[in-house]
């Protein structure tokens, strides 16, 4: 299968004890090299062009987030912060999910993953926010509806806070349907049952302590039919793996084999719907032994 990753990646830099921090990334890049030293194909990711960008995002925070920035650190709200390099890493970041969907809708694989930071799926259309300057996985959907004509596609949000970023730009979309479990009472406080949007969002709040048991059968009995009966013509996944047990940013606690378990699911999901077409983007992971530990997990079985 296909990464896509870039050395820019790692120039963001929110400053000294931020919890995404650059060894985020590369502990995910070097176990991934470790766990499967000869079965993926390794791919640079470019940049994100404009046009790209401003199908999703105002002119006002694409500006914001590429003008050059000379000072250590700028800060945008209380959480998120931006260098130097962080204007580089955010257009490669993005660039990687568009590159992605050309690569599996072309034929090269059906599958890949976009090794990458910052996040994306907090960011809103105007607002960069929860460690998010551009909203990834919603640039990548974007790009695939326009550049394919794709009438149906999913995207999928595993991580621990809800993509609230990623649910206010399609939700009056129904050709991009969103789906996330995420535990209650955490940043950004979004992502409720009776939210609809144009019949195309499903949010599942999970109580704290859930762990893999009713994680996997919420999964199973509600969110997963309602993808099948979507029938998706490509699966988006924003793969945060900040719900894990060790995770300093939430208490859902699961584990590892949790991961596993639901990458295994979409991936059968989408042989059965989209030709097995699937671009997973990396959101959260704050420990760094569990983020690399559940990387490779998904990453075999995306393979």
């Amino acid at each position: 299968m296909l990464v896509f990753t870039h050395p820019a990646c790692l120039q963001h830099d929110p400053g000294r004890g931020h919890p995404e921090c650059p060894a985020r990334l590369q502990g995910v890049l070097d176990a991934l090299k470790a766990a499967y030293p000869d079965q993926l194909d390794w791919r640079e990711a470019p940049p994100a062009k404009l046009g790209e960008l401003a199908r999703v995002h105002d002119s006002e925070l694409i500006d914001l987030v590429l003008t050059p920035q000379t000072e250590p650190l700028r800060l945008i709200d209380m959480d998120t912060m931006t260098s130097p390099g962080s204007a580089s890493a955010a257009l490669h970041a993005a660039g990687a999910g568009v590159a992605a969907v050309d690569a599996v809708m072309l034929g090269e694989d059906p599958v890949a993953f976009c090794a990458v930071r910052p996040p994306g799926h907090h960011a809103s259309a105007s607002t960069a926010m929860g460690f998010c300057l551009f909203n990834n996985i919603a640039i990548a959907a974007a790009y695939a509806r326009d550049r394919y004509g794709l009438e149906r596609i999913a995207i999928v949000d595993f991580d621990v806070h809800h993509g609230n970023g990623t649910q206010d730009i399609f939700i009056a979309d129904p050709g991009v349907a969103y789906y996330s479990t995420h535990q209650a009472g955490l940043f950004p406080n979004s992502g409720l049952r009776r939210d609809r949007g144009a019949g195309n969002l499903m949010n599942i709040l999970l109580p704290p302590g859930s762990g893999g048991f009713r994680f996997r059968n919420t999964w199973a009995d509600e969110m997963l039919p309602a993808i099948d009966d979507f029938r998706p013509q490509l699966l988006l996944i924003s793969a945060g793996f900040d719900a894990h047990m060790r995770d300093p940013q939430a208490d859902l606690m699961l584990e590892t084999e949790d991961f596993a378990w639901i990458t295994a699911e979409l991936r059968g999901l989408a042989r059965r719907h989209g030709a097995g077409r699937i671009v997973s983007m990396l959101e959260g992971g704050y420990d760094l032994q569990a983020l690399a530990e559940c990387s490779v997990a998904h990453v075999g079985q995306l393979r």
